[in-house]
């Protein structure tokens, strides 16, 4: 690993350690990968590797925390068809804040804005860092293809959105994907894999799957599983912010994963997900 992964990596591991709110598998939540997804993007049955719901079991007690409870406020503010420009209510925009101010409290998120302060890649003062935070993930910009603002980072990261509404683009994250499941918006497909990436693993916090949203197909998407809101916001604002690449691989916990987190202009996300490599074990702390 060449050295600023090494030191991205250590503040993963810290990241890691201080999400307080992570969900224990097995415990407060279960998933069931059942088989292998097909390999075309066809919609019919035949490529379902999967005949029941991923998500089994989610103690929604979990929800009324409240980093969750203003994430999951902010999962109905969006159109998900790109090319349609987004209105952005008064009260959607208290919404955006009041998720900050949640996150910004967060020991994750102060370990990461600490981080940052001291690279000079962010202001020390809190309400500037949630001005950078707001323009990195909730201003609008327009997606390709669209003449009007229709994307936001956050939209796409932790919403969902659909092309044409054949195609499922972004949407990596598990609590979306469960309320949708339960609502009955998500056919879940199976787990994907490689030659190259490990045998998923319900009792891990990663995983590479294949799904359909509304009338769109999500042919591999890739998500943390159980973490909570603010830990994949730190992480993914830590990335965007500290490495000037688009892929930047670190090792926490049993993870060793790359994290793509693609630019938009350089101001904002375009999107950014984990991608599994390997299992390792556990990072020993002294």
């Amino acid at each position: 690993m060449i050295e600023s992964d090494r030191e991205l990596s250590a503040m993963v591991q810290e990241l890691w350690d201080s999400d307080v709110n992570r969900l224990k598998p097995g415990k407060d939540y279960r998933i069931s990968l059942q088989g292998k997804a097909g390999d075309s993007l066809a919609m019919n049955d035949n490529n379902d590797g999967a005949g029941y719901p991923l998500f089994t079991f989610v103690d929604e007690n979990i929800f009324k925390k409240e980093t969750f409870l203003a994430f999951i406020s902010l999962l109905d503010n969006y159109e998900s068809d790109t090319g349609e420009p987004e209105i952005v209510t008064p009260e959607e925009v208290a919404e955006n804040h009041k998720f900050l101010d949640s996150i910004i409290q967060s020991p994750t998120m102060k370990i990461a804005h600490k981080y940052l302060v001291e690279k000079n890649l962010s202001p020390a003062d809190k309400t500037k860092f949630k001005e950078q935070l707001y323009r990195i993930w909730f201003e609008l910009y327009a997606r390709r293809g669209s003449s009007r603002p229709d994307s936001s980072g956050f939209e796409h990261v932790f919403v969902g959105e659909t092309r044409g509404r054949r195609t499922v683009i972004g949407f990596h994250n598990w609590i979306q994907l469960y309320l949708q499941e339960k609502l009955g918006h998500i056919d879940y497909k199976g787990y994907s894999v490689n030659a190259n990436s490990p045998q998923p693993d319900e009792n891990k916090h990663i995983l590479a799957l294949q799904f359909s949203w509304k009338n769109g197909i999500k042919p591999k998407g890739s998500i943390f599983i159980g973490v909570s809101p603010e830990f994949e916001f730190a992480l993914y604002t830590l990335c965007f912010l500290s490495s000037p690449n688009e892929r930047v691989k670190v090792q926490f916990s049993y993870y060793d994963v790359e994290i793509v987190c693609h630019h938009y202009n350089q101001k904002h996300i375009g999107t950014t997900y984990p991608v599994l490599l390997k299992y390792q074990n556990p990072v020993k702390h002294n």
